[in-house]
C-alpha cells in the first residue's frame, strides 16, 4: 500500500563528496538536526524517510559530508559475501581486509559517482571518464555509509517477511503502540466497541459479513480515534510553541506522516494511531514547529527540541519502521 522513498543513495564527484537532496523534505540524514543541513522548503514529512525511492541529484546543490572517522574504528557488518564466493555475473568486488564487497558498475553521462543500495545490493554508477581506481576509492571512502546502509536494508528485509495481519478474531492490532486483539461477535446488529481493561476491540457484525466490512469498521473506528487523539494532542504543543493553527485534518497520503501548510493547515496521517502516543506527538511538534520554520534549518530542530526534546529517537523509531508490518485495511 506504501510508497515509501528512500535515502540509500549517495552521490560522489573528484573534488567532494556530496550528498543527495531529496525533491520534498523529509526527515533523514540528508537533513539530520545537527552538523551540516540541508538548507529545504519544509511543509511535510514523510513515511519511512529511510526506504527504496531515490531522488535525482542532477539538481542538487553539492553539500560537504560528514568526513568518516578513523578506517581503524570502521568495522563493517557480516554483510558482504566471504571471499569463497563465486561472483555473480556483472559484479565487481572489493576487498575490505577480511570482508569483501560485491557490487554492480554502470556506466552513464552523469557528472559524479552515485551509490545506490537496493534488493541487488549496492549499485554504482559512474561517468565514462571516472577511472576504476578512482572509483574503487570513492568506495572506501563511503565504506561506513555503504555499509550501514546495507545493514539497515537486511533489516528492514527481515521484517517484510513477517506475515501480515489476518482479519479474523483473536488477531492482534497495533493501536497506540501496544497490541489489542479483535474480537467479533455476529449479530445482526452491527457495532463497535473497545474494551479498555481488556484490551479489545469489539466489532458486532452479520454472521454473513465478509472481510472487507470488517477492515470497514475497524477503518472507520481508527479514524475517529485518530480526530480525538490529534484533537487533544495539537492545542498543547501549539501551546507550548505559542503559534495558532487554522485547522486539520486526516490524511491518507501513502509517503507522508503530515504536513503543514504557511497559512496554518495540518494533516495527520491516521495510521500513525498504530503508533506510541510520543511518536504521535514528534510528528505534531514537527508539523506545528513548521509554523515557525517553514525548512529543516537549525533554526527548525531547535524548534522542535525545545518542545520535543526527545524526537531524535522518535525519528529514528518512525524512520526505522516496517510498512508492511501494518494492517492493511
Amino acid at each position: 500500500m506504501f510508497i515509501p522513498r528512500n535515502n540509500n543513495s549517495h552521490i560522489w564527484s573528484p573534488l567532494k563528496l556530496l550528498h543527495q537532496k531529496p525533491v520534498k523534505p523529509r526527515l533523514g540524514p540528508h537533513n539530520r538536526p545537527h552538523g551540516k543541513l540541508v538548507q529545504q522548503q519544509a511543509l511535510q514529512l514523510d513515511l519511512f524517510a529511510d526506504d527504496l525511492t531515490t531522488s535525482s541529484a542532477t539538481n542538487t546543490p553539492p553539500v560537504q559530508a560528514p568526513p568518516a572517522g578513523p578506517q581503524s574504528k570502521v568495522q563493517p557488518p557480516a554483510l558482504p559475501p566471504s571471499e569463497s564466493t563465486a561472483l555473480a555475473p556483472g559484479k565487481r568486488r572489493l576487498h575490505f581486509g577480511e570482508h569483501v564487497l560485491d557490487y554492480t558498475l554502470l556506466r552513464s553521462k552523469r557528472r559524479s559517482i552515485g551509490f545506490l543500495i537496493s534488493d541487488d545490493g549496492l549499485r554504482v554508477t559512474a561517468p565514462k571518464w571516472v577511472t576504476l581506481g578512482d572509483i574503487e576509492i570513492a568506495i572506501r571512502e563511503k565504506k561506513r555509509w555503504i555499509f550501514t546502509k546495507l545493514s539497515e536494508y537486511r533489516d528492514r528485509s527481515t521484517r517484510r517477511m513477517q506475515p501480515q495481519m489476518a482479519w479474523r478474531d483473536g488477531e492482534m492490532l497495533p493501536y497506540l503502540g501496544r497490541n489489542i486483539t479483535l474480537r467479533i461477535h455476529a449479530t445482526q446488529r452491527a457495532g463497535i466497541h473497545f474494551d479498555e481493561a481488556n484490551e479489545e476491540l469489539i466489532v458486532c457484525l452479520p454472521a454473513d459479513a465478509g472481510e472487507q466490512q470488517l477492515k470497514d469498521r475497524v477503518l472507520g473506528w481508527l479514524q475517529l480515534e485518530a480526530k480525538r487523539v490529534f484533537a487533544e494532542r495539537l492545542p498543547i504543543y501549539a501551546e507550548k510553541l505559542g503559534v495558532t493553527y487554522q485547522s486539520f485534518a486526516l490524511s491518507s497520503a501513502t509517503t507522508q506522516w503530515g504536513s503543514c501548510t504557511s497559512e496554518g493547515k495540518i494533516r495527520l496521517n491516521w495510521r500513525l494511531m498504530h503508533f506510541a502516543l510520543p511518536l504521535i506527538d514528534y510528528v505534531i511538534a514537527h508539523e506545528l514547529s513548521h509554523l515557525r520554520e517553514m525548512n529543516h534549518s537549525p533554526r527548525f530542530w531547535a524548534t522542535v527540541q525545545s518542545i520535543f526534546p526527545e524526537f531524535e529517537t522518535a525519528r529514528k523509531t518512525l524512520r526505522d519502521s516496517a510498512q508492511e508490518t501494518l494492517p492493511v485495511f
